[in-house]
C-alpha cells in the first residue's frame, strides 16, 4: 500500500480504516476527517507530541493499528484509539515516516535504547472537552470530571493481571490526586509499584488494586 501525505489531510475527508476488530477479518469501517492536528496534550498524552488525526470512522479493537486510507487507496495514518462513539484517532503517516527513517538511522549506527518498564495500559486524561463527549455518549458516570481513563489493556500485562479493565477511571496513585496522566508516568519511572484508586462504571463503590512494572523486552 503507498503511503500518502498526512499534511494534505483536510477536514471533511472520506477515510477507511482497515483491520480486524474483534478477530473479523479484512474489515472496513469509514467515516470523515473530523481534525487533522489533535495534539496529544489535548487527550492528556504526555509522552509525545504527536497531533493525532481524529476521524469517526469506527477504531476499536483489532484495527487499531492498521492503516487509515484514503480515497486515493494511500494510507495516510495508522489507527490508534476509539474514545467513544465518533471519536476515534490515528497517528499522521508523516510522523510514521520520520520515525522509520530515525529508527532506521539508529540502527545503522549501534545505538542501543534504555531499559524502558511498562504497565501495559493505554490511558487518556479526562480534560474538560473529553469529559463532555463520554458523558454525552454515557460512556462514564455523569458524576465523574476528573482522572484518567483507562481506554484498552494488553492481554497478559501487568495492568490485566491487576484486574484493570477498558473504561475504568482512576484518580490516585501511590497516595497522590490523578487528574492528567503525568503523576502516573512519574510513578512509573521512580516507583516499584503503582497503587491504583479506581472506579469503575456500575460498581458500588472504588477499589484498589496494585500494578507491578515490567520492563520492556529487547526487540
Amino acid at each position: 500500500m503507498p503511503l500518502g501525505s498526512s499534511s494534505d489531510t483536510r477536514i471533511g475527508e472520506w477515510v477507511v480504516a482497515l483491520g480486524s476488530p474483534l478477530s473479523l477479518t479484512n474489515t472496513v469501517t469509514g467515516g470523515v476527517v473530523s481534525s487533522v492536528s489533535r495534539k496529544a496534550s489535548e487527550l492528556g498524552i504526555n509522552v509525545n507530541d504527536i497531533s493525532y488525526i481524529q476521524t469517526d470512522a469506527a477504531i476499536t479493537f483489532g484495527n487499531s493499528g492498521g492503516p487509515l486510507v484514503n480515497l486515493d487507496g494511500e494510507a495516510i495514518g495508522i489507527n490508534s484509539m476509539k474514545v467513544a462513539a465518533g471519536i476515534s484517532f490515528a497517528i499522521p503517516i508523516d510522523y510514521v515516516k520520520g520515525y522509520l527513517a530515525e529508527a532506521e538511522k539508529r540502527k545503522l549506527g549501534g545505538y542501543k535504547s534504555p531499559k524502558l518498564r511498562y504497565i501495559g495500559a493505554t490511558l487518556l486524561t479526562l480534560n474538560e472537552d473529553l469529559v463532555r463527549e463520554l458523558h454525552a455518549s454515557n460512556s462514564i458516570s455523569p458524576q465523574i470530571s476528573r482522572g484518567v481513563i483507562v481506554w484498552k489493556i494488553v492481554v497478559g500485562s501487568p495492568s490485566y493481571k491487576c484486574g484493570l479493565k477498558p473504561g475504568d477511571i482512576i484518580y490516585k496513585v501511590n497516595g497522590m490526586d490523578v487528574v492528567s496522566t503525568t503523576p502516573i508516568f512519574e510513578a512509573l519511572r521512580t516507583s516499584e509499584s503503582l497503587k491504583f484508586h479506581v472506579i469503575r462504571r456500575g460498581a458500588d463503590s472504588s477499589f484498589v488494586c496494585v500494578v507491578y512494572p515490567e520492563e520492556v523486552p529487547d526487540t
